[in-house]
């Protein structure tokens, strides 16, 4: 006979049950357990690990293992607008990183970035500045995290401070690598998306109090024709920094080919 929760059980239901409680005892280690990234509150598991972040509200992920030194940050919508303020927290009143990101649509142009965590314990906060109304999917990640191009650490120009380089490029370039980094010194610079005069796609201000230490690396969508990488300087003018913009992903496919009644419009009846 076999008791379950005050119930007296024959011989024929307790080999029903029994296996179950062996498979219970031999489930593999949880997420947790195996020193997986999680946000707080969050569950683990499944393909998608995007948190909802609400207007308002904040979320945060936390980890202790000292081995991940870099995570990789993925902010997205449903096609609205993208606001919000990320941190990085290591320590009591310790803000090493710190950006504010915006984007005029989160599903045409994702914002993905790396943020350095070394010296462990870190803690990132994603915190949904824009309405109820606009809320944001959001993910950090410790597996997989994206790497600069070896064109990207061969490339650099250098921007002092308070000065600014513009960056154009091809219609048929999909994706953008941007790399920042200083000799050592704070890093304090904005990153501007443009497609056209005046027209910001998406805006990314940084802050980082030791750019050889926690350089930042970012990967911008852009879609269509006519975009500009703008990098700007915002500290003085003696804190310079280095800027690698160069493309990631190239669409080959593209034609270059005007098409009379296709892509050509004629005006002036």
């Amino acid at each position: 006979m076999l008791a379950v929760s005050g119930f007296l059980l024959n011989g024929v239901d307790a080999m029903r049950i029994a296996p179950l409680v062996m498979q219970q005892s031999t489930a593999a280690p949880t997420a947790a357990a195996q020193g997986v990234v999680q946000p707080t509150g969050g569950v683990a598991g499944g393909l998608d690990t995007a948190i909802l972040v609400q207007g308002g509200s904040l979320r945060t992920w936390s980890y202790r293992s000292p081995s991940v030194e870099q995570v990789q940050v993925v902010l997205s919508t449903e096609g609205r607008p993208l606001d919000a303020d990320i941190e990085l927290w290591h320590g009591p009143d310790n803000t090493p990183c710190k950006m504010r990101v915006y984007v005029e649509n989160g599903k045409l142009r994702p914002f993905s970035a790396v943020v350095e965590t070394p010296r462990g314990p870190n803690t990132v906060a994603i915190r949904n500045i824009g309405q109820l109304e606009f809320p944001i999917a959001a993910d950090v990640l410790a597996d997989g995290v994206d790497a600069p191009s070896p064109d990207c650490l061969a490339s650099s120009a250098t921007i002092q401070g308070g000065a600014l380089r513009t960056f154009p490029f091809d219609p048929s370039v999909d994706t953008v690598q941007v790399l920042l980094k200083t000799d050592g010194r704070p890093l304090n610079a904005r990153i501007e998306l443009l497609q056209g005069p005046n027209n910001n796609k998406q805006v990314v201000e940084l802050y980082t109090e030791d750019g050889m230490d926690r350089p930042f690396f970012c990967i911008l969508e852009t879609p269509g024709s006519g975009n500009v990488v703008r990098v700007v300087n915002t500290a003085p003018i003696e804190f310079p920094l280095t800027a690698s913009v160069v493309p990631d992903s190239i669409n080959d496919e593209m034609d270059y080919g005007a098409v009379l009644g296709g892509d050509v419009v004629m005006g002036g009846n």
